[in-house]
């Protein structure tokens, strides 16, 4: 199988397959080193595959939960992090996230410019606007998702500007004497544009607003998007936003996460997801259900059906409105079980889509909705062990070459480059 049309791929800079009960000590990737060196690794597994990028979420709040079952997992300053990566890799891209909730645009504008040139044009922006963490940044409760949305297109196109402000160590610069409805710039900024370009930017967010949001300014979208149908749809729907804001079609690539658990035999492969899920009680699972969607489903039996009229409606307080509207989708054209829904990724997960198998299963998983339209790439979480990372590395990505799905070198050295933004 040939075609020009290639996959873009991330690694997700995150221990995914930490989940559930602490591992082996064989299985800890990072044993006798610190954290930093520890994700240098794993950048540096993900250049040698020859991926596009290295993406490494970000959250604002202590999770006490993961640090029972990681101890990998340190809140490192995700910007700081990359630069001392950006020092040790030589062409894979680096993409952080900073919130534009709790942060001034000139600060986050300043910090990725400066990371854009630590790492000579390789850095990328992942845009959240928080749907927590509001305690750690004054009383204030946290806003609406649309009073946040709203905030994120100001400060999206005021980091936009103060990198404009500056294009180059050769241009003249700019005041931006901007004045909206939640900041206040002056500008310009004092770090200048790179030859590269400005960095591409991410969004994460497939609700309404964040949909929107997206192809009104993303370069590429982190998409929650567990079933096939939902990524056909969304990557149709993202395509004519696009050029319903003046841009390409194609000017906003779907990524969404893949969730893989890897083994020789699939039995092995659904272990290692049975073992990863198995500290989530079916009473862990109520609850979590009742964050995502509002649904208390304790009184009902396992077998009985969820449907359309059971939802909570559709304004009911969530934790994230994009996984409430995934779930929603589901339940109102499937009628699934109880138990059917509490076995969902959106529950017991992110809603990030998740493979489970053998490498060839993982693999046609991909090429299946490669084909059918419903992504252009896919930012990798490895699931249940390190060995499910190396065969994704060794034998996975491999194949994807041999099928010409994925490039076998890289034909330029900037994160523009690798995502084909002209």
């Amino acid at each position: 199988m040939s075609t020009d049309r290639k996959l873009h791929i991330g690694l997700s800079l995150t221990p995914t397959w930490l989940k559930g009960p602490r591992p082996h000590p064989d299985e800890v990737l990072s044993a006798g080193i610190g954290p930093v060196e520890y994700y240098v690794q794993l950048a540096r597994l993900a250049e040698r595959a020859k991926l596009d990028f290295v993406f490494r979420p970000d959250y604002l709040v202590m999770n006490q939960a993961m640090v029972a079952h990681s101890p990998t997992h340190v809140g490192l300053d995700p910007t700081m992090m990359l630069a001392a990566i950006a020092r040790e890799t030589g062409k894979i891209g680096l993409v952080t996230t900073a919130s534009t909730t709790f942060n001034p645009p000139y600060v986050v504008a300043r910090q990725i410019q400066s990371l854009h040139w630590i790492s000579n044009g390789r850095a990328g922006w992942n845009i959240v606007t928080s749907i927590e963490g509001a305690e750690n940044f004054g009383t204030e409760p946290m806003p609406s998702p649309e009073v946040r949305y709203r905030k994120a297109a100001e400060f999206t196109e005021v980091v936009r500007q103060l990198w404009q402000s500056y294009p180059g160590v050769s241009s003249a610069v700019q005041p931006l004497d901007h004045t909206g409805e939640f900041f206040g710039v002056k500008g310009p900024l004092n770090v200048p544009g790179h030859e590269a370009g400005p960095p591409p930017l991410f969004q994460a967010g497939a609700s309404e607003v964040g949909r929107s949001f997206a192809a009104s300014v993303a370069d590429a979208t982190f998409a929650a998007m567990p079933d096939v149908g939902d990524g056909i749809e969304l990557r149709a729907d993202l395509r004519n936003r696009a050029e319903r804001h003046g841009r390409q079609p194609n000017a906003v690539r779907v990524l969404p996460g893949l969730y893989f658990f890897l083994a020789r035999t699939r039995e092995e492969a659904w272990k290692l997801h049975e073992r990863a899920h198995a500290h989530l009680t079916r009473e862990r699972r109520i609850e979590a259900l009742k964050n995502v969607l509002g649904l208390d489903v304790g009184a009902l039996a396992p077998g009985s059906r969820v449907t359309g009229d059971l939802l909570p409606a559709c304004d009911h307080p969530v934790r994230s409105r994009t996984h409430a509207e995934l779930l929603r989708r589901f339940i109102a054209t499937s009628k699934p079980t109880v138990e059917e829904v509490l076995s969902r990724p959106e529950v017991v997960g992110s809603a990030h889509w998740v493979s489970v198998g053998t490498v060839d299963d993982v693999l046609n998983d991909i090429v299946e909705r490669f084909e059918a339209g419903a992504l252009d790439g896919f930012i990798a979480l490895p699931g249940g062990s390190v060995g499910s990372m190396n065969l994704f590395f060794d034998e996975l990505v491999p194949e994807l070459v041999r099928r010409g799905l994925f490039r076998g070198d890289y034909e330029g050295s900037t994160l523009r480059e690798h995502l084909g933004i002209h």
